[in-house]
């Protein structure tokens, strides 16, 4: 095998591994055997464990962002627009079960690599530009976008995490219910909410 080659190889039983068992019931040990190497060979390409960790996750959090961020880059109606970021989570989960695993399961790096909560911010602070403008168009406070924005993408996460495991209803079905939550709360948004019941 070429440098890359390997490297690549290394990624790829690394990132099993880490979906299977976590980042702490994981071993460098681990990785070399699956791969037919020696330890060495992991230490010289990554450093140690973190380093494998933190370029799997930096790839798996690159993937997941720029499905996102393309299917929130098309200038479409939000109900569409929501739809697309709905779905594009669920395909990458569909797509790629261990590299979500991986990123939302804690680890003791994950604050120095980047961690799920971090990503979810990202797309959260995209959505909140689109919300913004709609909000403005609207005669709403704009300034609310990013609550609205936080809410949403952790509605749309956290369901995620709960199909990760459940897979059904099929995957369209839980966009379709996901959309259908949000855009009919989103649609009839009152100016000034009040709470109703006090403590």
């Amino acid at each position: 095998m070429t440098g890359k080659e390997r490297r690549q190889q290394l990624l790829d039983v690394g990132r099993k591994l880490f979906a299977e068992k976590g980042f702490d019931g994981t071993s460098i040990e681990e990785v070399a055997h699956r791969a037919g190497v020696s330890k060495p060979v992991v230490y010289e390409h990554f450093g140690g464990k973190e380093g494998l960790y933190a370029v799997v996750v930096d790839r798996e959090m690159q993937v997941l962002l720029n499905g996102m961020v393309t299917a929130l880059s098309v200038a479409d109606h939000p109900r569409e627009l929501l739809e697309r970021a709905a779905s594009s989570l669920l395909d990458y989960i569909e797509d790629s079960t261990d590299g979500f695993r991986i990123l939302v399961r804690d680890s003791p790096v994950a604050a120095s690599t980047g961690t799920f909560s971090s990503l979810l911010n990202d797309i959260a602070s995209q959505v909140e530009d689109i919300l913004g403008q709609q909000f403005s168009a609207r005669g709403y406070d704009a300034k609310l976008a990013a609550l609205y924005a936080q809410a949403l993408v952790g509605m749309v996460a956290l369901t995620g995490q709960w199909w990760l495991e459940a897979r059904k209803p099929k995957k369209d079905d839980v966009v379709a219910h996901l959309v259908n939550l949000c855009w009919n709360g989103l649609s009839h948004l009152d100016h000034k909410p009040k709470r109703r019941a006090r403590s």
